[in-house]
């Protein structure tokens, strides 16, 4: 995966293979993490490809938390109107129908809180997904959005400058 996505960033032209490193780094699963990693390796200045990397992910995550926010907003707003109307019933959780990776989010969640899942949420999914998920659990969406960018911008930092140093000891 990481030869097809280097492969694409330096097939640009020099110009432009900074943006082709910010476009991959928006795809969940390869983040600011492997997107700094492409961006050195491409020969990128680690700075620039880390920059880059970091604004993908974080545009990306911006998205996915947003679109998040608007689906829990509208769900608990039409579960209160039902409630209200008689239909019985309070809000309720919005999770009643969870995927494994999404009660393993759940669960480090409850244990963790934001900041926690945000900066080890590499570990279980992307942060795009992990940002989602905390929103519609109810998490405040601005704590969210500036812990994800604190963990994308230290993710990307580490993996750019174990990759610029890998570059440099190989030469």
């Amino acid at each position: 995966m990481i030869d097809a996505l280097q492969d694409f960033a330096s097939s640009l032209p020099d110009f432009m293979q900074w943006f082709g490193v910010m476009l991959i780094s928006a795809i969940p699963f390869v983040d600011s993490y492997f997107g700094s990693v492409v961006g050195v390796l491409i020969g990128l200045p680690p700075a620039v490809a880390i920059g880059v990397a970091v604004i993908g992910n974080v545009i990306s995550m911006l998205g996915f938390v947003f679109a998040a926010h608007g689906v829990r907003s509208k769900v608990v707003a039409g579960r209160a109107a039902a409630a209200g109307a008689g239909a019985g019933g309070a809000a309720g959780s919005l999770d009643d129908s969870s995927s494994p990776r999404r009660e393993k989010v759940r669960r480090a969640f409850d244990k963790y809180g934001v900041a926690g899942v945000s900066l080890l949420g590499p570990f279980i999914l992307p942060s795009q997904f992990t940002s989602a998920a905390m929103v519609s659990f109810g998490a405040n969406r601005n704590a969210v959005i500036a812990w994800q960018i604190v963990s994308i911008v230290i993710w990307g930092v580490v993996f750019g400058v174990a990759a610029s140093l890998g570059v440099a000891w190989v030469r």
